[in-house]
Formats: C-alpha cells, structure tokens, sequence
C-alpha cells in the first residue's frame, strides 16, 4: 500500500485495487480508516476523534491531489507524495 502523506503519527495511503467510490486510507497506531475522496465521509473503521479531524482538515485542503492520486492508482502508475498537515 502506497504511503502518499505522513504527519502527527498518521500514515495515509491508497490502493491500487480498491473499488466503489475513490477512497484513502488513513492508519494510526492501532486505528485504521477508510475514508471517501468526495465526500469524506468515512467508509470504514475508525480513528480518535483529534486524529479524524485532522485527517479530515488536510484531506479538504488536497482534495485534488488525491483525486489524481485515484486516478494514476486506477491507471496502475505510481502515486504522487502530498504534501503532510502543518
């Protein structure tokens, strides 16, 4: 699973097979989370509540690059590194 972001001890990642609607992945420690590009709601799992929150903030402010992160994860291609939360 391709790592594209790390910030605040959590790891985001996509898959290269996922199906349905484009998701990321978001892990921290124990936690892991599935979680809409569009809409970001998430799909599955869960994080801490501050964890999501913060994940949910930078997934808002690059949700353009993770689209063309879905897009070249669908196509196979290797994924683009984004920028982590400050």
């Amino acid at each position: 699973m391709p790592r594209i972001s790390e910030f605040f001890g959590i790891v985001i990642s996509m898959y290269w097979d996922d199906h349905g609607e484009p998701p990321f992945h978001a892990e921290y420690a124990e936690f892991g989370a599935s979680i809409a590009i569009d809409t970001l709601e998430v799909l599955d799992g869960r994080l801490p509540r501050r964890k999501l929150a913060k994940v949910l903030a930078w997934a808002a402010l690059h949700k353009a690059e993770l689209t063309v992160n879905w897009e070249r994860a669908r196509a196979k291609r290797p994924l683009n590194r984004i920028a982590p939360l400050v």
